[in-house]
């Protein structure tokens, strides 16, 4: 039986999901919710509601794609934000995530072509 893998390139605007299976199979882009325009308009309301609102969209950001990797056995999420590991201590909270087994690395904003490749390199030397 196959190993089920996911990659995924993330910073906290989107996530660029590949599935890996001797070669890249599908590749999903989720994006974050907030929009330039929301914060303007939120801005105007109050830095405090900017905040909160930011927050929600950020933890349905990160519940969309966490619904994605549950079905996988071994992930991988990397990028040049923070937002890799938002999401891990996400997952870890998780019981439903005691399964699969996640590492983050760290990684330069990339091509499409780029993040295969580094998803491919990873799970071939894994």
């Amino acid at each position: 039986m196959t190993t089920k893998k996911l990659g995924i390139w993330m910073d906290h605007a989107s996530a660029h999901l590949m599935e890996y299976n001797n070669d890249i199979k599908t590749n999903t882009i989720l994006y974050s919710d907030a929009t330039h325009a929301d914060k303007e308009k939120t801005l105007q309301k109050g830095e405090s509601m900017m905040q909160n609102k930011e927050q929600q969209q950020q933890g349905e950001y990160y519940k969309t794609i966490g619904e994605a990797v549950k079905t996988y056995e071994e992930v991988l999420l990397f990028g040049p934000t923070n937002a890799k590991i938002e999401l891990l201590n996400i997952l870890k909270a998780d019981m439903h995530f005691n399964h699969i087994k996640i590492e983050t690395l760290s990684a330069d904003k990339m091509t499409g072509n780029q993040e295969q490749a580094f998803v491919r390199d990873y799970f071939s030397k894994n």
